[in-house]
């Protein structure tokens, strides 16, 4: 613990939904649900508009459209707010050398180590400053928490959202604790958190009061003795600039059972050449690749393979993927595909059999996907979602070109836009830009010429936004 509150933590608010209200002018302070949009999607962000409708982030999205039948649901693009998210990381990174991402929205930032702060009013400056350039770079609002450890500074944040700051002056943290319930605090999940109910300890407060002795009766040594120095406000944790990522995966569910065994290969594949995707971008590669295949009833099988050294050669990894693949009956049908990449290295050993092999077939490789998941895990905010995979009509059939509402679109008369909504052979395309008043919406056939998939547009900086 610090005797200053020179820790601070940074909260993007409802930073994927945000976003989008950001890029879209006809959604600002509108209900705006960005996730899965199929049956099976999953909420992966939620606006406070629609928060006030009880939807939140993991909730499937199916409650979420009963809850609020006119938000706006879109689907997640990834591209933009990882570029968004590296303006805010720069800014912090200005303030210091420590900065700890623990997510695309949030991190923890060591002010003394940058010499930005060194007491609570400097610390509360910095903070202000962080904010005012956040909103200034990116339109965007975060909300600041400042403490001396990791753990109050994030709780801080929390408390002061949407779009404020909370300094936890040192020594206040016991009576700022006491009365928050005890989920309040890192670590305590709902079966911790009904295991406390039922012995009577619903607050931080009534935690401390437990006893060390007590926590560590009910709950275990190490989980006992952890919680009830949190519930002293007790964190000796440094903020540590780099996390060493032990995985690259990306997973895709799915609306509709798959059963052609041909479909499952083809989907495995795409997942293969997005993981490498992410790997390459994360500047590793890696010996393990791992197969997870949730079947029609829900049961989960992880299938693996240990490789002779660690690779990012795309045609290496779907080769292992396909392998494992042999060996899981999907006969009764697959709901969910992931491909994940383990044991990761900064080098490469290149599988020199596979690309001869490749080389003599003329194989090439498909260009990665983006991944569909938050960088900082499996799934942003809670779950995974389902990505729409272009749809396979038959041997030998053109893709059948998807829509999906949230997608960035250009026309060649109408400029830059994005997709409303689409079916019945058509789509409905809102024409408007960061900036600019609301668009105009207009309704093309799904294979229009005129109409492409685009790249995003900066949310500050161009075209009078």
């Amino acid at each position: 613990m610090r005797s200053a509150p020179t820790i601070l933590h940074l909260d993007m608010d409802a930073f994927y939904a945000s976003v989008e209200q950001a890029s879209k002018p006809s959604l600002r302070g509108k209900a705006v649900i960005v996730g899965g949009l199929g049956p099976r999607g999953v909420v992966a962000t939620a606006s406070y508009e629609a928060r006030r409708f009880g939807v939140h982030s993991a909730m499937p999205t199916a409650q979420a459209r009963r809850l609020c039948p006119n938000g706006a649901y879109l689907i997640p693009r990834f591209t933009l707010y990882r570029e968004v998210s590296e303006l805010v990381m720069g800014l912090l990174r200005e303030l210091s050398p420590l900065v700890e991402p623990l997510s695309l929205d949030e991190a923890f930032v060591d002010l003394e180590a940058g010499g930005a702060a060194f007491d609570a009013a400097g610390a509360r400056a910095t903070g202000e400053r962080l904010r005012a350039g956040i909103t200034a770079l990116t339109g965007l609002s975060g909300s600041v928490g400042l403490a001396g450890s990791k753990m109050l500074a994030k709780i801080a944040s929390e408390e002061a959202k949407p779009d404020g700051l909370l300094l936890i002056e040192p020594g206040t943290e016991r009576e700022l604790l006491a009365p928050m319930p005890v989920r309040t605090l890192p670590g305590v999940g709902p079966a911790t958190g009904e295991h406390l109910r039922r012995a009577g300890i619903t607050t931080v407060g009534e935690l401390a009061e437990a006893g060390e002795d007590e926590l560590v009766r009910m709950v275990g040594r190490a989980h006992g003795v952890g919680l009830y120095r949190m519930a002293l406000g007790l964190d000796d944790r440094p903020v540590v600039a780099e996390r060493d990522a032990k995985s690259v995966s990306v997973e895709d569910t799915f609306d509709v059972d798959l059963h052609d065994r041909v479909r499952i290969r083809y989907e495995v594949q795409r997942l293969a050449d997005r993981c490498v995707g992410r790997l390459r971008a994360s500047g590793h590669s890696g010996r393990t690749i791992v197969l997870k295949v949730r079947r029609y009833d829900f049961s989960t099988l992880t299938r693996s393979e240990t490789l002779r050294g660690p690779t990012d050669d795309p045609a290496v990894v779907r080769e292992a993927a396909a392998r494992l693949l042999e060996g899981v009956d999907t006969t009764g049908g697959v709901r969910l595909l992931g491909v994940g990449v383990t044991g990761l290295a900064d080098y490469t050993q290149e599988d020199l059999f596979a690309q001869a092999r490749a080389a003599a077939e003329g194989e090439v490789a498909a260009e990665p996907q983006g991944p569909e998941e938050d960088a900082a895990g499996a799934a942003p905010e809670g779950g995974p979602l389902e990505a729409p995979a272009a749809a396979l009509e038959g041997p030998g059939a053109a893709p059948v070109r998807h829509w999906a509402a949230g997608s960035d679109v250009h026309h060649a008369v109408y400029g830059p836009g994005w997709v409303q909504g689409s079916g019945v052979g058509r789509v409905t395309v809102r024409f408007e830009r960061p900036g600019s008043p609301p668009g105009r919406v207009r309704t093309f056939l799904l294979d229009d010429p005129e109409l492409e998939p685009s790249d995003p547009l900066p949310l500050v900086g161009r075209d009078g936004a």
